[in-house]
């Protein structure tokens, strides 16, 4: 049985290892909430001199509608624009081109919105929402490519996070309940 002035005791200030597990919560929300924690690290990337019927087949092979189109920068992979499914349907498909004498640069739209690794997810969510956009390359300090935030992976994590909060919440009236019947 816990006596009275343990209880208060323990009421009055947090205990060391309550405090440590607070400090850990913050340092883990700190970086939560960043562009690299929450990107897909393995992306579908395409160099800009690539033939656009090379791309087209890796896009099938992949089943992604869309690659990083990148160059070479010494050992890094700069971002340079991103080739879609529907890039390749309204500038070739749609005109009668021929995709086998075309490149990825003649069609890849160049004016590509990227996330910083340091970003928030909110600012990146925006930068999405206002280019229209539902995939974001992640660059690194360089520009180079380090990952991708795709609006479905982020509604997958999200519901997962949410899926934990309602769970918690539900079982709190149990947990109250049984400390205090």
């Amino acid at each position: 049985m816990k006596s009275k002035a343990s209880e208060s005791s323990k009421s009055a200030a947090p205990s060391k290892e309550a405090s440590s597990q607070s400090h850990d919560l913050k340092a883990h929300n700190h970086h939560a909430g960043q562009a690299a924690q929450w990107c897909v690290r393995d992306v579908a990337y395409v160099h800009k001199s690539a033939a656009l019927n090379e791309a087209a087949r890796q896009m099938r092979e992949l089943h992604v509608g869309s690659l990083v189109v990148v160059e070479e920068n010494g050992k890094d992979r700069v971002v340079v624009g991103m080739l879609t499914d529907r890039d390749i349907v309204t500038a070739v498909v749609a005109r009668d081109l021929n995709a086998s004498t075309l490149r990825v640069e003649d069609v890849m739209s160049s004016d590509v919105a990227c996330a910083r690794e340091e970003d928030s997810v909110t600012d990146v969510l925006s930068s999405m929402k206002r280019r229209g956009v539902r995939r974001i390359p992640v660059t690194g300090s360089r520009g180079e490519l380090v990952g991708l935030l795709a609006a479905d992976d982020l509604l997958g994590r999200f519901s997962d996070e949410l899926r934990t909060l309602v769970q918690a919440m539900a079982s709190q009236p149990r947990m109250e309940s049984h400390a205090r019947p």
